[in-house]
Order: C-alpha cells, then structure tokens, then sequence
C-alpha cells in the first residue's frame, strides 16, 4: 500500500513538473505563432512539402504548420493542424489513403525534432544532471526516421504505378 501511495505522489509531482514546462513552451509557441516566426517556418517548408507531396494544394499550410510545431518539439500544438491538414487531404480521397496523405503520416510520426521539449521537460522533472544531453541524438535518430519514412513510402509510391 505503501508503494502505490508512493507512486501516486510521485505522479502528481510529474504532472505538475511538466505542466509548467509544457505551459512555457506553449506560450513561447503562441508568441511565435503571434509574431509571424511560426508562418516564416512554414513558408520555408512550403516549397520542399510540395516536392514531397505535390498534390497538396490547400493543405499545405496546416501540414507545414504541424510539422514546424513537431520540429520545435511541441507535439500537442501540433495535433489541431495535423487534424486540419488530414480533414483537407481526405475530401477527395473517398475512403482510401492518397499518396499525400501516407507522406504526411510517414512526416508526422517520424517528426524531426530539432528541440525535444517533452523528453527534456521529462528529464528535468526526475532530476536529470544533463537534461539537454539527449538533444543531438534525438535530432540525427529523427533525420534518419523521416529519411527513411519517405524512402519507403516513395517505394510503395513506385509499386503502386
């Protein structure tokens, strides 16, 4: 009985830990949404998006959106543009998944993350002494992620012709 009290606390110490860090990220998000860096990010990724996906068409501002928010580690700012962007790719899609869709998926999951947030925030919370340590690793294992991630859908692009 002992032991589960003892986890409960050491949950709620978590949660409370990552709350404040997820809430400074957010609001630096927000702030950066506000000023204009987030859609500057985005617009910078517009041209490589279309190379990827070249019937993207009106999605490619909330896919660009997602992917900036993953690429700044925020996963949760990311979800509501990854639901917009697949609401506007699956209109014409009926019922099946188009090529734009499987890469956008493939980008989301393998999500480059030039800063992960949530694992540093983690890290921090359980005393880490390096908390930022894991920062390059995560970076170059999530390089190669999307790399291969669009390699194999560009394989199974060119078994479906």
């Amino acid at each position: 009985m002992l032991l589960l009290v003892s986890g409960a606390d050491s949950s709620i110490k978590l949660c409370l830990s990552l709350s404040g860090s997820y809430l400074l990220w957010m609001g630096l998000f927000n702030i950066a949404a506000k000023t204009g860096l987030v859609e500057k990010l985005a617009s910078l990724m517009r041209r490589p998006l279309r190379l990827l996906m070249p019937g993207i068409g009106e999605a490619a501002g909330p896919v660009s959106l997602n992917l900036s928010a993953n690429f700044l580690g925020l996963g949760n700012a990311a979800t509501p543009f990854g639901l917009e962007a697949m609401r506007i790719l699956s209109k014409d899609s009926h019922g099946t998944a188009s090529r734009e869709i499987c890469m956008f998926l493939a980008l989301n999951t393998s999500a480059v993350e030039l800063l992960p947030t949530g694992v540093i925030a983690v890290r921090t919370a359980c005393g880490s002494t390096d908390p930022y340590l894991i920062v390059l690793p995560t970076f170059l294992s999530s390089i190669i992620s999307a790399f291969c991630a669009v390699l194999v859908c560009k394989i199974f692009e060119g078994m479906k012709r």
